[in-house]
């Protein structure tokens, strides 16, 4: 264990250094330029002796490694710096908007569990009937439509002709239920159909049968022997399509003007706010860094066979 801790912090350490460089490097190359965006060419005349000073001030006009170099030793200091356009530290705009985007994501997935595990569990026991036939439709469906286009149909639906839903905001529990269901049903066909090939497969082991010719009821065998050993993929690939969760919220969030930092970095990006595009992007993936080793360590609790290979090799 002590040596699996250590390699996942020396992993922690490059990975840092490498997403920090990258992530500036691509902000910093992207076309735009914030000192215009600042200073509101549009609305204010301006000359050039004032976008050069200001360029000077922050540090525009420094080699790119060193830009590079006074951000990453502010940001060893957990100081992103402050917002180009609203002038608050960006830490605390990321901490602001960061409940409601992880409020979205725990919406979604709950939606996506309670339609996911249901319906893919039995399409694997009644496999070929017409529950089967409904899961291939609903992960059908769930594929197909894109959550943009899914999102302004439940606005128009539940909000704007039968009013049961808020359009637009965060005002409790009511309004996270139509950007909830958009975000997870986006989600929910690849799980209904790796649960349901998943546990068709366990299904078909020895060690059910066994189960089995020993009287075990068949309820003890599906939820105590089947379905443990159907999650290992399952949680696999949850860990690998955190980065399409992260992304649908971001576009759910656009659509319903929900206040996250999904909503903000769009802004952000718009009005070329480098110091809160940068936060968000390291912050967004050292939050999937984290989740995927959580997956690891529970793939490695959930299979057996893994630890004890661990074991004998050590």
């Amino acid at each position: 264990m002590f040596r699996i801790l250590g390699r996942r912090f020396i992993e922690v350490v490059i990975f840092i250094l490498v997403i920090t460089f990258i992530s500036f490097l691509f902000v910093r190359l992207a076309p735009g330029d914030p000192v215009l965006s600042i200073l509101q060419v549009d609305d204010v005349s301006i000359t050039n002796e004032q976008v050069y000073e200001l360029r000077e001030e922050l540090g525009f006009n420094d080699p790119l490694l060193v830009q590079y170099g006074h951000w990453f030793a502010d940001f060893v200091q957990l100081d992103f710096g402050n917002s180009y356009i609203t002038n608050q530290p960006v830490m605390k705009m990321i901490l602001s908007g960061l409940p409601a985007t992880l409020e979205l994501s725990m919406g979604a997935l709950l939606v996506m569990l309670c339609i996911a595990i249901p319906l893919g569990s039995l399409a694997a026991l009644y496999r070929g009937s017409w529950i089967d036939q409904i899961s291939r439709g609903v992960s059908l469906l769930g594929a197909a439509i894109p959550s943009f286009w899914l999102g302004l149909l439940l606005i128009d639906l539940f909000a704007v002709r039968w009013g049961v839903f808020p359009t637009m905001g965060r005002d409790g529990f009511i309004s996270m239920v139509l950007p909830s269901v958009t975000l997870g049903l986006a989600i929910t066909s690849v799980y209904v159909r790796l649960l349901r090939s998943s546990l068709i497969d366990s299904l078909s082991h020895e060690f059910i049968r066994a189960a089995r010719s020993r009287g075990i009821s068949e309820i003890r065998i599906f939820f105590a022997h089947a379905f443990r050993y159907s999650l290992p993929p399952v949680i696999t690939v949850f860990g690998v399509s955190l980065g399409s969760l992260i992304g649908g919220v971001v576009v759910v969030e656009v659509i319903f003007a929900y206040p996250g930092i999904g909503k903000m970095v769009v802004d952000s990006i718009r009005s070329r706010d480098y110091p809160f595009i940068q936060g968000y992007i390291l912050i967004m993936a050292i939050i999937v860094f984290m989740v995927n080793s959580a997956v690891d360590l529970t793939y490695r609790y959930l299979n057996p066979e893994l630890r004890l290979k661990e074991r004998n090799n050590s």
